[in-house]
């Protein structure tokens, strides 16, 4: 029997943020109980730590290198998830499953790079996605594209009306999510088939201070500590977009952040308890992970798209009372390897097209896969970027930087986000730098024995995925 699927993803959600990982200081009782009883994937990796790269590798199982979607679906950029891509939505419906899609998309192309007055009153980098192939076989849809007011969200269902909400959007998707798994379980029953559902909340991306005053208060007159790799003199994105900077900044950013991640665990909880007091725990995968990390600090640098722990490790916890035994694993997961172990969980085949690896045997103790590394890459993918990139006649997505990470080691060729960067190599060591303060820099080619097989390893991964990006 197949099981029911109900998959949680937050959107910046790091994995040091959850309190049984006893790094950050935040409070998240139902995680922390949920860790308990689940599969908690150690090395848990997000292959290009940006919403929408993420969220179409996740769909297809494929890397960005060859959906197209190497950065986010946003205005000035005509970047979207192909229809004619096969997702796991479309795997799943497929199979028999009734399928459902909640939050945030993000993989549709903004209504305003097409028209400057959409029906639906999308604006900026928003879309509202009708019925058809652009949903890729999620039959209840409850969504939008890229909206960050938190407190006030918007939504769309099957016709260009905005549905407006004044209520916390993790609080308003878990209302849904929660509506969507009662009467999917009554129509189980009826022997329709399993459940699936997606559930994308958005928070604890920024804006960070959009968050209610009862998560707030948590935190507030709480000492917190930071990362040893924390500085907040000049704080800005890896891409170079500034951030207001200074400790209070950083200690408001923080705090407000650790409030979203406590509000996202309560909001959690109530979909874990729903299923154990709907008696179908038994049959029911739980998956709850995040898109990417957040730096809030690290390295000087806030949001992510870098190839630091805390932009690219995400949380992963796995849960099917049972089945999945309860502990830890130090599988290297990365995104695209999300859609065929959950296809291969469900005993549902695997896409031709798909380039990640079907995990299941692993988690469920049957097989051991050896994996020597996971693919990571960024690519420079602002606006003035590509442009200044496209006036040199250069190809932006060969520039950026492109990594493998091992369990032991992370090595990174980085090019540049703009024109005439030098290049650079760096190579961390993660049991003696844990907080990759001291990384070996080179600005040639390596030349010890392991620098150069790692090397050898990126190479390799360029050529798998047909990367043109020049190791120079």
């Amino acid at each position: 029997m197949k099981p029911n699927i109900i998959y949680i993803f937050a959107d910046q959600w790091r994995k040091q943020a959850a309190g049984f990982m006893g790094e950050d200081p935040v409070i998240t009782p139902n995680i922390d109980r949920f860790a308990q009883e689940s599969l908690v994937f150690n090395h848990a990796l997000s292959c290009t730590p940006l919403c929408s790269p993420h969220r179409a590798a996740l769909m297809t199982g494929r890397y960005p290198q060859s959906t197209g979607v190497y950065t986010n679906c946003k205005i000035g950029a005509d970047i979207m998830l192909s229809p004619d891509e096969v997702c796991v939505g479309d795997a799943l419906k497929a199979a028999g499953y009734q399928t459902g899609y909640i939050g945030k998309w993000h993989l549709d192309l903004p209504e305003q790079n097409r028209c400057p007055e959409p029906e639906s009153g999308a604006r900026e980098w928003d879309a509202y996605t009708p019925p058809g192939p652009k949903r890729h076989g999620f039959d209840f849809w409850y969504s939008y594209g890229a909206y960050d007011q938190h407190l006030k969200p918007h939504y769309w269902k099957d016709t260009p009306e905005m549905i407006q909400v004044e209520q916390w959007s993790l609080e308003h998707e878990t209302d849904v999510a929660l509506d969507f798994i009662r009467t999917k379980r009554k129509e189980t029953e009826k022997d329709n088939g399993p459940f699936a559902l997606f559930v994308s909340w958005n928070p604890p991306h920024s804006p960070f201070e959009l968050v209610p005053e009862r998560y707030k208060e948590i935190y507030g007159g709480r000492e917190l500590s930071l990362r040893p790799n924390v500085s907040s003199g000049r704080l800005a994105a890896h891409t170079g977009e500034p951030f207001e900077s200074g400790d209070e900044a950083l200690d408001r950013y923080t705090r407000d952040y650790f409030a979203a991640v406590s509000g996202m665990d309560e909001q959690f909880g109530r979909i874990w308890r729903e299923v154990e007091q709907l008696g179908i725990a038994e049959n029911t995968l739980i998956v709850l992970s995040s898109d990417h990390g957040e730096l809030m600090g690290s390295h000087g640098l806030m949001a992510k798209h870098s190839w630091h722990e805390e932009s690219i490790a995400i949380p992963c916890l796995m849960s099917w009372k049972g089945v999945i035994e309860q502990g830890s694993t130090n599988l290297l997961f990365n995104s695209v390897d999300i859609m065929p172990t959950l296809l291969g969980l469900a005993g549902i085949p695997v896409p031709a097209a798909v380039e990640g690896m079907d995990l299941s045997g692993d988690i469920l103790g049957t097989s051991e896969t050896d994996i020597s590394s996971a693919f990571i890459s960024g690519f420079p993918g602002r606006k003035d970027a590509m442009e200044l990139f496209a006036a040199s006649g250069l190809d932006n997505r060969r520039y950026g930087w492109r990594g493998i990470r091992t369990s032991m080691y992370t090595y990174v060729v980085h090019r540049g986000y703009a024109p005439g960067a030098e290049v650079q190599r760096l190579f961390y060591e993660h049991e003696k730098d844990p907080y990759q303060l001291n990384p070996v820099v080179l600005y040639e080619r390596p030349q010890t024995e392991l620098l150069i097989s790692l090397e050898k390893e990126l190479q390799s991964w360029l050529d798998r995925t047909m990367d043109r990006f020049d190791l120079g």
